[in-house]
Order: C-alpha cells, then sequence, then structure tokens
C-alpha cells in the first residue's frame, strides 16, 4: 500500500465527523464513551476507516436483529 493511500485510511475529528455526516461533539461522545474504534495519538484522535467501515456494518446488523 502506498504512503497516499494510507493516509486516505486515516481520518482525525473532523474529517470522520464529515464522514459518518454527525457533530464532532457528539462524535467525541462517541470516543468518551469507548463506543467508536479509534486511537488517540498524543491529543488527537485517529480513526482508521476500515475499522469505522466495520463498527458501521456491525452496527447496521444489530439494528436489523
Amino acid at each position: 500500500m502506498l504512503m497516499s493511500e494510507q493516509s486516505d485510511q486515516v481520518f482525525a475529528i473532523k474529517e470522520l465527523s464529515k464522514y459518518l455526516r454527525i457533530a464532532e461533539s457528539s462524535l467525541y461522545k462517541l470516543v468518551r464513551e469507548g463506543k467508536i474504534p479509534g486511537q488517540k495519538i498524543g491529543k488527537t484522535w485517529r480513526f482508521y476507516k476500515p475499522a469505522i467501515d466495520s463498527w458501521l456494518s456491525e452496527k447496521n446488523e444489530d439494528k436489523e436483529d
């Protein structure tokens, strides 16, 4: 995987809030509650796109049950 492809797969809070179409404050709440997969690096949070997509799929499956 090229470095540019890899960096496209990592979101910061602002990018992830746009991707999920939710407010940054709502996203911070999910992070604090441990409800969304993410990694704190220094003072900032980073989110791996495949992990987010998997999390979304799991949430969707939970709703269907």
